[in-house]
């Protein structure tokens, strides 16, 4: 029997996540409503929420799991990529526990955790398969060979997805976090409404700066015509952007499962739950035969989760770092 307690804290979620012999008991995750009055994620703010939140957190996820500490065989953490102040929190936790009850200490890149995400639940796919991993600060494609052998054969070459979500809200001027506020009022607009261009980028790789600062020319030269233009038009400025974000994704997508060759498709990481781009995979995955996985909400975002299954493929490796491991602001895949 292997028990992994997995801690996530690279950003502004705190989680913890006990994980037994593959299978997760449970996903703590404490989020910090701090920021929204900001407009973004203040990383001091966050490094002193994750300090009040971690250990309660840890806590409450041993408790649902129906265990206690003396049995967990290892802690797995995220060492970056991330805040580097958030992730010290998360670090130093790690060690600190593992120290304690003279236990392993798995160290596990945050990109790759939410690929990992995938064999949480049934059905898994099988390798290679490809994933889109979007999220508020990576865009990537990558080609998964194995748990730890992957191929980045694609990535943003300026703002990631998730951030072209979160400063179009701005320019919209929606409250932060931006992005669940425009997939909701998409629902209500035309997507159709305004056209809004698509980069042209060689290769697998992504740009969204052009598209944002079409969106901002866009609404600043209708204010001029109209001062109400943005409170009677939000819901077909929030359609159409997001369904050119979700085409910049998936023509990308598309490419890559034709150059490659495979069927098994994922997408990962935060706007993975986004509903247009859930949608619209599912309909192109029917459309090609693919097989497309898609994680529970739960597992989109940051969580524990996805570091503790992680943790726990590293463990049956006997894959362990010392206590002289830092943290990474910047990590490769």
């Amino acid at each position: 029997m292997a028990i992994i307690l997995g801690i996530e804290s690279s950003c502004d979620e705190t989680s913890a996540s006990i994980c037994i012999n593959g299978e997760i008991r449970s996903n703590v995750i404490a989020t910090q409503a701090i920021h929204a009055k900001y407009g973004g994620v203040v990383p001091e703010l966050a490094s002193r929420a994750h300090q009040q939140n971690i250990i309660p957190t840890v806590e409450e996820a041993i408790r649902q799991a129906k265990i206690n500490k003396n049995q967990i065989d290892a802690v797995s953490f995220t060492r970056g990529p991330g805040l580097l102040g958030a992730l010290l929190v998360g670090t130093s936790f790690a060690k600190s526990f593992a120290l304690a009850r003279n236990i392993p200490l798995i160290d596990i890149n945050h990109m790759q955790a939410h690929i990992l995400a995938h064999f949480i639940d049934d059905p898994k796919p099988s390798f290679p398969f490809l994933c889109l991993t979007v999220s508020g600060g990576h865009t990537q494609i990558v080609l998964v060979k194995d748990y730890f052998e992957m191929e980045l054969l694609g990535e943003t070459l300026d703002d990631a997805a998730g951030e072209a979500f979160d400063k179009t809200a701005k320019i919209l001027d929606l409250p932060y976090p931006g992005g669940p506020l425009i997939d909701k009022l998409a629902h209500e607009g035309n997507a159709g409404a305004f056209k809004l261009p698509e980069p042209q980028i060689p290769g697998l790789d992504f740009s969204f700066s052009g598209l944002k600062t079409a969106i901002l020319y866009l609404v600043q030269d209708q204010i001029r015509l109209n001062p109400d233009f943005l409170k009677e038009n939000i819901a077909d400025l929030c359609a159409s952007v997001q369904s050119r974000i979700v085409s910049i994704l998936l023509n990308k997508l598309k490419k890559a499962a034709k150059q490659t060759g495979v069927k098994d498709i994922a997408i990962a990481g935060g706007v993975s739950a986004n509903s247009g781009l859930r949608k619209e995979l599912m309909e192109m995955g029917n459309k090609y035969r693919w097989n497309v996985f898609i994680p529970k909400f739960e597992y989109c975002t940051d969580n524990a989760a996805m570091i503790a299954i992680a943790g726990y493929y590293k463990y049956l490796a006997g894959d362990f770092v010392g206590q002289d491991v830092a943290p990474l602001a910047r990590m490769h895949l």
